[in-house]
């Protein structure tokens, strides 16, 4: 996935979930945050941020907020961008070999799963996870309690029961991560739910990414530990 008039500054506020001042070698910027998640530990004043120049000139903010430097670590926080970067290794063969077809948004039961890819072998389920907490080398999911991520693991639970091959892909918005766990003091019954799906035959895989200032990619697998 790849971005375009990529500019750098330094993180100074977030007065609410969708907007950041930063400043830039331009001056101040007042940028729209496309990820409505708390990410305290990142968007700490000072901090270093990357800006993608927004293409509509008629938009109230001309910046969108797409990465951040945490230590020696880039992070890329786009929360749009786990799914396109998903989708680009899927059809690339990257995923399983013999995908046929990619439908995105795809309604099963009560839920709108963000994948259904048809192999030789059937139907799919994916739902994607993007991960950007990270602390000594562990990334953990949910940073916030996340009821819609409990119902989307239910469904794949129930997919499975009903036959249907169904994978929870972790996004990991960063490289050189030591492993994956659920964020079971943040939000108990994720965890346990992930638990759950797993042991019910739900594939639980989690997957670190090349992260540079004005792209991202899925790399290469991270070891999920429940």
């Amino acid at each position: 996935m790849q971005y375009h008039e990529v500019v750098k500054g330094h993180f100074l506020r977030r007065p609410n979930r969708f907007i950041a001042h930063v400043e830039t070698a331009d001056g101040l910027q007042v940028c729209h945050v496309k990820n409505t998640g708390r990410c305290r530990e990142l968007l700490v004043p000072g901090a270093v941020v990357y800006l993608e120049k927004a293409t509509n000139p008629a938009r109230k903010t001309a910046y969108d907020l797409i990465a951040v430097e945490k230590g020696g670590l880039l992070i890329n926080m786009d929360a749009q961008a786990p799914n396109h970067v998903f989708q680009e290794w899927a059809a690339q063969g990257g995923f399983l070999p013999d995908v046929q077809s990619i439908q995105p948004e795809y309604r099963y039961g009560d839920s709108r799963l963000d994948f259904a890819l048809t192999t030789l072998s059937g139907l799919h389920l994916v739902e994607v996870k993007g991960v950007t907490l990270e602390e000594n080398g562990v990334v953990r999911f949910p940073d916030a309690p996340t009821e819609r991520g409990v119902k989307h693991i239910r469904e794949l639970e129930r997919a499975v029961r009903e036959g249907t091959e169904a994978t929870l892909f972790f996004v990991i918005q960063m490289c050189g991560v030591d492993h994956f766990s659920p964020n079971d003091i943040t939000h108990p019954a994720f965890g346990a739910a992930l638990r759950e799906a797993a042991a019910a035959g739900v594939h639980i895989r989690a997957y670190d990414c090349v992260v540079a200032p004005d792209s991202i990619a899925i790399h290469r697998p991270v070891p999920v530990i429940l």
